[in-house]
């Protein structure tokens, strides 16, 4: 018999992350707690429909929209407030038009986009990320053809960040390398760069002809939406030239319907135009059109200052609950008397905190405890409730 042209072709493991929802669903235990995949659950551990966003879509289907192509780019408008968003209105870059901004397949196509056109558009051949970073960050990477190059961010003796080691690494890539940069909450550690910190950064990028790529998957996680931008608003002062990834499945409930946004900013807006005609080929040749539902419920809620207003404050909510449950992980920690400090977990910041627990703790967690959480040590404090923090807790102090 001939050999099938597949026959050489080997198994892949499946995805650390998803592939723990198949897991947590397949374990018979009440008891039972999911703290991997990376999505926002409610006290009631459920993803709740934003009541912005129910108002949205009674209000879309009272339209009877025509279920046509939308341009390549994305809907004209949602382009524009997403801009205003991140930028803010009167900022230099949304006024001039030296950024464009097209609609993207959610935040992971943001980032194949924006790689996809600095390798082909600009030659671009280094990718960098930090250590430790998200997962698919590096996976974009080397299929689009390049060499990645990481840089440390971490340090898991103090739990903290080693901005020195991160400086260091930045200053030996190579000129023109692509640098993926967490804008807030970062994935997985939860600790993000301070002001100062930042400016470095940037000063290390103008210096040694880095292109930065902040991705900004969680605005409004950490501190607020308008301080959350922080970061982003600094490179566009500095008058760099970079990528920025947006994503609204966070901030919206809206996973499924893939809501995210890549904006470059050029010096010019004739570069920008420039820009704008290869990002169509990326586009055409990813996608070709990306999907109008998700876009429209966005657009309806920002072209609107009261219904944004109000989903401001649902963000708010979310972000405190996160909080709540942080500071309630560490009250029991020290209540049972671990023997490890948890006080870090209250530094940490967004959906993610990077707990020091081993690889060997965390299948004792799933074996012994039904928690399942990323081999890394990562967990979403999100899977956390009033009902659970203190097995959780118990269950921690147990495998350490």
């Amino acid at each position: 018999m001939e050999n099938s042209l597949f026959s050489s072709v080997n198994s892949l493991p499946d995805d650390p992350i998803l592939s723990l929802t198949g897991q947590f669903l397949a374990d018979p235990r009440p008891c039972k707690v999911n703290l991997g995949v990376g999505m926002y659950m409610d006290e009631n551990g459920q993803t709740p429909v934003l009541e912005v966003v129910r108002e949205a879509k009674e209000a879309l289907a009272k339209q009877s929209l025509a279920h046509t192509y939308i341009p390549q780019t994305g809907l004209p408008q949602y382009d524009r407030l997403v801009q205003k968003l991140i930028f803010g209105a009167e900022s230099d870059v949304v006024q001039s038009g030296r950024a464009v901004t097209v609609q993207t397949l959610g935040g992971t196509g943001a980032i194949k986009l924006g790689v996809d056109l600095m390798h082909s558009a600009c030659g671009l051949s280094t990718g960098s990320a930090s250590i430790p970073t998200w997962g698919n960050h590096n996976d974009i990477l080397k299929l689009a053809g390049y060499r990645v190059q990481g840089y440390r961010y971490y340090n898991a003796q103090s739990h903290w960040l080693d901005f020195e080691a991160m400086c260091e690494d930045l200053k030996s890539l190579p000129e023109r390398a692509l640098v993926i940069l967490h804008a807030c909450c970062h994935n997985p550690t939860g600790y993000d760069l301070n002001h100062d910190q930042w400016l470095e950064v940037i000063n290390i990028c103008r210096k040694h002809k880095l292109v930065p790529f902040l991705d900004m998957a969680y605005q409004g996680f950490k501190d607020g939406l308008q301080e959350d931008a922080h970061a982003v608003r600094l490179f566009a002062n500095a008058g760099l030239d970079f990528l920025v990834a947006s994503s609204f499945s966070k901030s919206f409930n809206l996973y499924g319907e893939r809501v995210g946004a890549l904006t470059v900013v050029t010096h010019s807006s004739d570069e920008a135009q420039r820009i704008t005609s290869h990002l169509k080929i990326c586009a055409r040749a990813n996608y070709s059109n990306p999907p109008a539902f998700g876009a429209r419920i966005v657009e309806f809620v920002l072209s609107d200052p009261e219904r944004f207003a109000h989903w401001e404050a649902e963000v708010a909510g979310m972000r405190d609950r996160i909080k709540r449950m942080r500071q309630l992980l560490v009250n029991e920690m020290e209540k049972i008397g671990a023997k490890r400090d948890f006080s870090f977990v209250t530094e940490q910041a967004g959906m993610f905190s990077f707990t020091g627990l081993s690889p060997e703790q965390i299948a004792r967690l799933a074996t012994d405890y039904g928690i399942y959480a990323v081999k890394n040590g990562r967990i979403c404090v999100c899977g956390l409730n009033e009902r659970n923090v203190s097995y959780v807790a118990r269950a921690f102090a147990d495998v350490m």
